[in-house]
């Protein structure tokens, strides 16, 4: 059973309820992995609530498939999507420029999208896949839209928001943290390890 905190939501509260009479008709989303799991649901109930989502996906028939799914739920939900692979610096890159270009405001940022456990393999930036997706990805991401999300602020007068999906695997990273020179060690890679390590950053 989990306990509520003072905010009068645990961790068993859904997104449904967390924002439960919140009109957010005036607001621009980006929520990176919107094709599954928590990205799925992230961009569902953001559209619920009117907010104008913008799915960052790897594939793109998927993403159509997800987007039709929600507008028969919910006719009124404005939802796009747009490329984009984490794991690469270029297709990061072609993403924010292309949103940058779409001219629209950007007030919430959700970094979710993220892979798990796989076999010591190199982006093809030559990082490991892993930290290439799970962080360093999000963290280019960020810092290329950043200045559209303080214009947007400063326009509209309501602060942005940048939410980081993490893991409670992070505690089971390697001994002593993050391995900066060691992230593509092969021989001392463990694919789990990884991950943690990934979410810690």
């Amino acid at each position: 059973m989990s306990r509520r905190k003072g905010s009068g939501f645990s961790s068993a509260s859904t997104a449904e309820q967390v924002t439960e009479g919140i009109d957010a008709t005036a607001l621009t989303a980006i929520v990176t992995g919107a094709t599954s799991g928590i990205g799925v649901e992230t961009a569902r109930v953001l559209a619920m609530r009117g907010v104008h989502v913008i799915m960052g996906v790897r594939n793109l028939v998927t993403a159509k498939d997800v987007k039709e799914g929600i507008l028969k739920e919910i006719p009124t939900a404005k939802l796009d999507y747009m490329e984009l692979d984490l794991s690469s610096v270029t297709s990061v890159r072609n993403f924010a420029s292309n949103f940058i270009s779409s001219g629209l405001p950007l007030n919430i940022l959700v970094n979710n999208a993220g892979i798990y456990g796989t076999p010591f393999t190199l982006s093809e930036n030559n990082i490991e896949l892993q930290f290439a997706t799970n962080h360093i990805g999000h963290f280019l991401l960020t810092n290329l839209l950043l200045d559209t999300m303080k214009k947007t602020t400063h326009e509209s007068k309501r602060e942005g928001r940048i939410v980081n999906v993490a893991s409670c695997a992070y505690r089971l990273s390697y001994r002593g943290g993050i391995r900066f020179d060691k992230i593509n060690d092969e021989s001392s890679y463990s694919k789990f390890c990884a991950y943690a390590q990934s979410k810690l950053a």
